[in-house]
């Protein structure tokens, strides 16, 4: 049943995430915060999710077959990791199947042409949910205990420098995120 429970989810989760693997954050959120029968378990939760967005993000291959194996094998060890993974791709490969048959005869339609423009911008704001989840995850306390310490001031310093850094020098993804993990040893974060 648990099995069953994680394929259920992977499968709504891969079916409704447009936009890319970063597009499943805000349904790890929902589950980690809306879902009583896991919250009971304690097994997803948000902080969690952030500590799986680093691993999955300095890892190869898509975020999201890494993110929901991650939180597969967290929920129920290797199987788990196997059937999140497994349950996140079977809508794509599906519906992917399904749009490679119909594309090319309707390619000239003007109804599938505004179904395009309507879902990008629809896995634009996906894309923008997850960012500012994951922003929120690593630069805001919760619970601050004083005023100023809403802002976790080292992270957010982090974030800016590595963002500047992106920006300006445009280098290989891997050594920003070999240098912000070397930073939190530092800073012992």
């Amino acid at each position: 049943m648990n099995l069953l429970f994680l394929f259920l989810n992977f499968c709504r989760i891969g079916l409704f995430s447009v936009g890319g693997g970063l597009a499943i954050l805000p349904f790890l959120f929902e589950i980690a915060d809306n879902l009583s029968g896991i919250n009971a378990s304690g097994w997803l939760t948000r902080e969690l999710i952030g500590n799986m967005l680093a691993v999955a993000q300095s890892l190869p291959g898509p975020i999201g077959a890494n993110l929901s194996s991650y939180a597969g094998y967290v929920y129920m060890g290797i199987p788990g990791a196997y059937t999140a993974a497994l349950a996140l791709s079977v809508p794509s490969i599906i519906v992917i199947l399904i749009v490679a048959r119909t594309l090319e005869a309707f390619k000239e339609s003007l109804t599938l042409k505004n179904l395009f423009s309507g879902l990008r911008p629809a896995a634009a704001g996906l894309l923008s949910a997850a960012g500012f989840g994951a922003i929120s995850l690593s630069l805001w306390n919760a619970v601050p205990v004083h005023w100023y310490n809403f802002i976790k001031w080292k992270e957010a310093l982090i974030f800016v420098l590595i963002f500047f850094l992106i920006v300006k020098f445009k280098k290989h993804p891997i050594i920003y995120i070999a240098a912000a993990g070397l930073i939190g040893v530092i800073l012992q974060l």
